[in-house]
């Protein structure tokens, strides 16, 4: 007896009907994409490990944990992306876009993988969709996709999604900030939990993003990032919120709030919703600034700022709220007998070619199976084709939602289907 094979855990399959919430939010992020003139991009799942070590920082918790690394038969260490910046800037610098636009926007679409603990809306395969900027410093560059992801939010029909803004300086003044910071952390080491008395020494700016309610009290009094900000840096803060108030977008500034990955500059931002359905978990995405990754991987200097965007989360709100796609048949044919079966199938073939979403089941059976299997689909009219109409040469259209019958001819079914369009 075969030994049943089962999924990887943390990686989930996704299956109608559920599907159709995913490509309800798919289909709505590619026109807010594109309604702000941003490309889709795909890149390989895989990349060499090291692009993740130099871009998402060898002292997170991602390179340091979570990662699924592994040698190919070459040798070679490679990694299943944790996240799609990097890989995205791998392909700005390989392909040499900078030579041929001076701005680039991109977005994709696409899973990523980490070995972490999983609770509600986080999986080891877990779905993200993001947007990158790339060639502009200014401000408005910020704010124009921190308004793309509200409008796409908006276009999504979710309300309740708000926004923190923050911002983590540059090499010229965070380096005397994390001193600082440094500082007042080891006077707390012995207060702090195991894995922030760890990253006092690796990474401070990462005890203020610990969830532990005995690190929050002590990073509550801590120096704030906001108070250190060079000039350069408080223009630009200050430019990106008159920005934000200029679009009437709402936003609350969250000193505290930092991101997860080493690359970021000055801008950092978060979407955030409190909803049963997300259990314990708050952000739906963030992202900010990354001016200097393009250059530490190898490129020109060329500034960027981007954003990612947890699918799996904001599906998550939509099935809450029965947002999905429709993509019920807009007939189903069924067969009365054996005579009429190669008809019905040349029928239904003709009138898919024609774009008509067409239910057939090619197992036949019982008229009255066929029509239990017809309301089940929800098209919106069933036809059934047996001797009779064959010799007449008309059929019934059929409303599965109630309503009056529609006599029609059979060779002009794709017409009727047209004429009473949704």
């Amino acid at each position: 007896m075969s030994q049943r094979v089962g999924g990887v855990k943390g990686m989930n399959d996704l299956l109608p009907p559920d599907i159709a919430t995913w490509h309800f939010l798919e289909a709505r992020a590619r026109e807010t994409f594109r309604r702000f003139g941003y490309q889709e991009i795909r890149t390989p799942i895989l990349e060499d490990t090291a692009l993740f070590i130099r871009s998402v920082g060898e002292t997170t918790d991602i390179v340091g944990k979570e990662m699924y690394t592994f040698e190919d038969r070459a040798g070679r260490s490679l990694s299943l992306r944790p996240e799609n910046t990097a890989p995205a800037v791998r392909a700005y610098i390989e392909h040499a876009i900078h030579v041929r636009e001076p701005t680039t926007r991109w977005y994709y679409v696409g899973p990523m993988f980490r070995y972490e603990r999983m609770k509600t809306g986080r999986y080891r395969q877990f779905w993200q969709m993001g947007g990158e900027a790339y060639g502009s410093a200014e401000p408005a560059q910020d704010a124009e996709l921190i308004d793309l992801g509200l409008q796409f939010f908006d276009a999504l029909g979710l309300s309740g999604v708000r926004l923190e803004l923050n911002s983590l300086g540059d090499g010229t003044c965070r380096p005397a900030y994390l001193q600082s910071l440094k500082s007042y952390l080891v006077q707390h080491k012995a207060e702090l939990c195991p894995e922030c008395q760890e990253r006092v020494e690796r990474n401070p700016l990462r005890v203020l993003d610990c969830k532990n309610p005995k690190c929050q009290a002590i990073v509550g009094a801590a120096p704030r990032i906001t108070d250190a900000l060079c000039q350069p840096c408080r223009d630009h803060f200050e430019a990106l919120q008159r920005k934000l108030d200029a679009i009437h977008a709402p936003y609350t500034l969250n000193p505290r709030m930092v991101r997860g990955l080493d690359y970021y500059t000055r801008t950092a931002f978060e979407f955030l919703a409190d909803a049963p359905a997300l259990g314990t978990a708050t952000a739906l995405g963030g992202g900010g600034r990354y001016d200097t990754l393009v250059k530490e991987l190898g490129g020109p200097d060329v500034p960027a700022v981007g954003w990612a965007m947890g699918m799996d989360r904001i599906c998550l709100l939509l099935a809450e709220s029965g947002k999905r796609e429709e993509g019920t048949a807009d007939l189903f044919v069924a067969v009365a007998d054996a005579v009429a079966q190669d008809h019905a199938f040349r029928l239904v073939s003709e009138l898919r070619r024609k774009g008509h979403a067409v239910d057939f089941d090619p197992r036949g059976g019982s008229l009255k199976s066929q029509m239990k299997r017809a309301d089940k689909s929800g098209a919106r009219f069933a036809l059934v084709l047996g001797e009779r109409e064959l010799a007449s040469g008309e059929g019934e259209l059929k409303p599965l939602a109630g309503g009056d019958v529609i006599r029609v001819r059979l060779d002009a079914v794709a017409a009727a289907l047209a004429a009473h369009g949704r």
